[in-house]
């Protein structure tokens, strides 16, 4: 089956799930309060369509990567993610950085460099996990989007889609035929895929966002990990890309612990 076709069924079977997270969250409101707007502005339909398949992009990406031998590329992009959204952050919202942030940045900036004169550029894979995500979060923030109003409507806005490519895979049904377990197996990712997002959702609201920013390091390293399980190999021309990626990591999570350290330590 095409990453379309995984992608809809996930998004599918993820709709009535999200929906019902957010009603055990209480948080249902929201999604009346973005109903409300929309009728007073019905323009604002379309850049809720914009944030949806952006987010669609990306989901059916980080599905597609791993089982296509792209895992890598898409991790790094992962990595390089919370990086770009410090340089985001200072730039369009004036947030003060720390000088280790300002440090990894850097460091980032020189791996990617390196990949840019070793290969004259950078996967687009790459590219749109580290820019992709930054535009998506920046076009969210600026309709009054990020909230739980905002992520029941996406999903919802794009169901259209993901019905038709449902219905291009029947008719075609080459992909069924190959592998019947397609029917099953896609209902099982996208349960598991709102479990992940109710126990995300969880997270944001009772960590401290610190704690929270630090843990979304894990996601490209278990990405990374399922790569390399799954048969791809960092080539040794690539090793100084990832070193100086790596090293941007550990600068911020380092960096991170010892803030969130102390700000947690009890004043005298």
């Amino acid at each position: 089956m095409s990453g379309e076709g995984l992608w809809a069924i996930r998004s599918i079977v993820a709709v009535p799930c999200i929906i019902l997270i957010v009603v055990l969250l209480r948080e249902w409101h929201q999604v009346d309060a973005l109903w409300r707007r929309i009728r007073k502005q019905p323009i604002l339909a379309l850049g809720l369509l914009a944030c949806g398949l952006m987010l669609a992009a990306q989901i059916r990406v980080f599905g597609w990567a791993p089982v296509y031998g792209r895992g890598l590329q898409v991790a790094l992009g992962y990595f390089l993610l919370p990086l770009v959204l410090v340089v985001v952050g200072r730039v369009l919202y004036r947030d003060r950085l720390a000088w280790w942030q300002w440090l990894a940045a850097g460091v980032a900036a020189i791996g990617v460099v390196a990949e840019i004169i070793r290969v004259g550029g950078i996967s687009w894979e790459t590219l749109l996990v580290a820019l992709g995500y930054p535009v998506y979060f920046v076009v969210r923030r600026s309709l009054g989007l990020n909230n739980f109003g905002g992520t029941v409507g996406e999903q919802v806005i794009v169901l259209p889609l993901a019905i038709y490519f449902i219905v291009a895979e029947i008719v075609d049904g080459r992909a069924l035929r190959e592998n019947p377990s397609i029917w099953w197996l896609g209902p099982i990712i996208g349960v598991v895929a709102s479990l992940a997002l109710l126990l995300y959702l969880i997270a944001s609201k009772l960590l401290p966002l610190s704690t929270f920013g630090l843990l979304s390091y894990l996601e490209p390293a278990l990405l990374m990990i399922a790569a390399l399980m799954l048969g791809e190999a960092i080539a040794p021309e690539e090793y100084a890309t990832y070193a100086a990626i790596w090293i941007a990591v550990l600068i911020v999570v380092i960096g991170g612990i010892v803030q969130l350290a102390r700000s947690r330590k009890p004043l005298a």
